[in-house]
C-alpha cells in the first residue's frame, strides 16, 4: 500500500472516530441539560430564579451546568451576565475548574484521581504542529490521537515516514498536569530511518498565571524523554533528553486567540544528541459551528552540535539525530488549517506544513491530522 493510501485511510479512520464521539458528546449533553418544561414558563417579578443545581435536580450537575454556560456563551453572551467576561461567570467557571466540585474520578487507578478538564477555556483550541514540544498551557484530561504523513527532502534521501500516536494528558489539579507527549509507531520508506517505536516522554507542567476574565494563562513544564525507542529508528540515542518550556496564550478580540511556546532541548548525553530551541506560535479564529481557522509558526534553532548522526542534518522536532555541524542553523516552518470543535470535549483537526527558509533538513512539506477526546 503507498503512502498517499496509509495517509487517507488514517485520516478516514480518525473522522469515523471523531464522528462517533461527537454523537456520543451529544447524548449525553442532551441527557445531562433535560428539565421539567413548566420551569420554562416566565417567572413572576417577585419570583427567584433557581439555582443551577434546581434546575438540573442533582447537585453534582452544578458545575456541569457552569462548563456549558461558559462554552456556549462566549463572549457577549447573557447566560452569565452581560458577557462571559463578568465576574459572577468568572466564579461560576473557577468553581467547576476546582478538583473538589467532581471529586476523585477514578480512584481505583495507582495514579490517584484525575481531574477534569476546568471549563474557563473552553473557547480555545490546541495547537497542531511541533506536536511533541508545542504544549498547551491549559490543564487538561485528554487523549489525543495524532497522525503525521511526513515528506522529506532529497537532500536527507528523500521518502515518506507516517507517524502514528497518542498522547495523554491528566490534570492532577486545577493547575497541575501529567503529560506524556512522545510515542508511537514509525513506518517509513527513507534509508536512514526504519520502522519502529519511538521514545516516551513523560513530565509536568504548572499554570504560574491564570486569569479566567481576560481568558490569559501562563504555563511551565519539564519533561524527559526516556530513551526506549528503536534504534534502527533513530530513537532511543543516548541517556534521555529533558525538554524545558514556557507556554502561554490569550484571547484577543473574543474570536482570536493566541499561543505561545518557548523551549529547550537539552540532552542528558550531548555527543549522542543535539542542544536545540523552538519558539512556536499559534492563531486561530472562530468560524462559528465549531469550526476554527489557525495558522502557527515554528522557529529551531540548534545551540550545539552532537557527534553522530548525518553531519549538517539534525533530524527537525520528531527525531535527533546527533548530527555533526549543526550548531547555528535555523529553519522556520509555516502552517495553516482548520480544526472542527463540536463541544468542549473533543477537537479534530489537520493541517498542512512546509519550510518557509531555504534550509529544509528533513521536512520537505507534513500533513498533521488529530483527534481530541476530553473528559
Amino acid at each position: 500500500m503507498n503512502t498517499s493510501c496509509r495517509g487517507l485511510i488514517a485520516s478516514l479512520a480518525l473522522l469515523f472516530m471523531a464522528t462517533l464521539a461527537s454523537a456520543q458528546a451529544e447524548e449525553s449533553l442532551a441527557k445531562h441539560f433535560e428539565y421539567d418544561p413548566i420551569l420554562t414558563e416566565p417567572m413572576q417579578q417577585d419570583e427567584v430564579e433557581p439555582a443551577p443545581a434546581q434546575i438540573m435536580g442533582q447537585d453534582s450537575l452544578t458545575a456541569e451546568f457552569c462548563e456549558k454556560c461558559c462554552f456556549d456563551g462566549g463572549c457577549g453572551s447573557d447566560c452569565c451576565g452581560s458577557t462571559c467576561c463578568d465576574s459572577d461567570c468568572c466564579g461560576c467557571c473557577n468553581s467547576c475548574g476546582c478538583c473538589d466540585t467532581h471529586g476523585c474520578v477514578l480512584p481505583e487507578l495507582l495514579l490517584g484521581c484525575f481531574c477534569p478538564t476546568p471549563c474557563c477555556f473552553d473557547d480555545w483550541i490546541s495547537p497542531m504542529t511541533n506536536p511533541v514540544f508545542f504544549e498547551d498551557p491549559r490543564t487538561l484530561t485528554e487523549l489525543r490521537g495524532i497522525f503525521i504523513q511526513h515528506k522529506v527532502p532529497q537532500t536527507a534521501l528523500g521518502g515518506d515516514i507516517q507517524l502514528y500516536a497518542l498522547q495523554i494528558r491528566a490534570a492532577l489539579s486545577d493547575r497541575l498536569s501529567l503529560i506524556a507527549t512522545k510515542d508511537g509507531y514509525a513506518v517509513s520508506t527513507n534509508p536512514l530511518i526504519a520502522d519502529g517505536w519511538a521514545d516516551l516522554s513523560l513530565g509536568l507542567k504548572y499554570n504560574l498565571y491564570r486569569d479566567c476574565c481576560t481568558e490569559s494563562l501562563l504555563t511551565g513544564g519539564v519533561v524527559y524523554k526516556i530513551p526506549v525507542g528503536s534504534h534502527r529508528t533513530q530513537q532511543g540515542l543516548g541517556d534521555g533528553l529533558f525538554h524545558v518550556f514556557l507556554s502561554g496564550g490569550t484571547e484577543l478580540c473574543c474570536d482570536w486567540h493566541y499561543l505561545s511556546s518557548l523551549g529547550f532541548r537539552l540532552p542528558v548525553d550531548d555527543n549522542a544528541e543535539t542542544t536545540s530551541m523552538y519558539w512556536s506560535n499559534h492563531l486561530d479564529y472562530y468560524l462559528g459551528h465549531g469550526f476554527y481557522a489557525l495558522g502557527e509558526c515554528n522557529w529551531y534553532h540548534w545551540l550545539e552540535s552532537g557527534t553522530n548522526g548525518v553531519p549538517g542534518i539534525s533530524g527537525g522536532d520528531l527525531f535527533n539525530l546527533g548530527s555533526t555541524g549543526v550548531a547555528g542553523n535555523n529553519i522556520v516552518s509555516g502552517a495553516f488549517g482548520v480544526k472542527y470543535k463540536p463541544n468542549r470535549l473533543m477537537e479534530l483537526g489537520v493541517a498542512w506544513e512546509v519550510p518557509l527558509t531555504e534550509r529544509r533538513d528533513v521536512l520537505e512539506n507534513r500533513l498533521t491530522v488529530d483527534l481530541i477526546l476530553r473528559y
